[in-house]
């Protein structure tokens, strides 16, 4: 037996699509007793279930229902929208591959980036050392000055404080910033090992095997 709900929503459906019976084709199904039904307008007996319509030569021109109540509907919409959900994101991920594969065609090319991207690294935190090294020295040169005042370091000139803040200052900011870029290397060897995990598979899937995976592979010696 059909809810109230059901049947509301059902008569509702029903005026929407047959407004135009006229125009359009014969409407059969098979109800809850088995009976097959057939009508000039979609059937209310049926509204719990598909339903056919069938052009005047009695092919199927297309399935109807069942009709669902606002629940239904509700449930229907979110499980659409999870499944556009997901295949958006498989898109996305297909397309995230395909620009991997384009970036990388073989191992080679990827650890060659991978060493251009640690030796930029490299270059940066060798230019901080060396500025660490230079005020390593003007330190000495600083502490050279303080010795006048070891006696009463109060009586040093503002000056040469500021000086020696300034170094201790400048200090830090390089030992900190040379901490950074060790562990920017991590974190760039981390994004590369996760690429080569992802790229080892679309590789192999791809039939396209490494460019130095020959070259690896154990030499084969034949004796006479």
């Amino acid at each position: 037996m059909l809810s109230q709900t059901t049947l509301t929503v059902g008569l509702l459906w029903v005026a929407c699509l047959g407004g135009n019976a006229a125009a359009q084709g014969i409407y059969t199904c098979v109800d809850a007793k088995g009976r097959t039904l057939t009508a000039d307008r979609p059937i209310i007996e049926c509204l719990d279930r598909s339903q056919q319509e069938l052009t005047r030569s009695g092919t199927v021109k297309r399935q109807i229902g069942p009709s669902l109540t606002a629940h239904e509907q509700a449930a229907q919409q979110e499980k659409d929208r999870r499944a556009a959900e997901l295949r958006a994101r498989e898109a996305e991920e297909k397309r995230r591959d395909r620009a991997l594969l384009l970036r990388y065609p073989s191992r080679a090319v990827h650890d060659q980036e991978r060493a251009t991207a640690l030796s930029q690294i490299d270059e940066v935190i060798k230019a901080s050392s060396k500025r660490t090294l230079e005020l390593v020295e003007h330190r000495k040169a600083v502490n050279s000055e303080f010795e006048f005042y070891v006696k009463d370091p109060s009586k040093a000139p503002s000056a040469l404080k500021r000086r020696l803040e300034e170094n201790d200052s400048s200090m830090l900011v390089q030992k900190k910033f040379i901490l950074d870029q060790e562990l920017e290397k991590k974190r760039v060897n981390r994004r590369f090992d996760e690429e080569l995990v992802k790229l080892k598979e679309l590789w192999a899937s791809s039939g396209d095997a490494p460019a130095n995976a020959v070259a690896n592979r154990p030499k084969t010696t034949v004796k006479n």
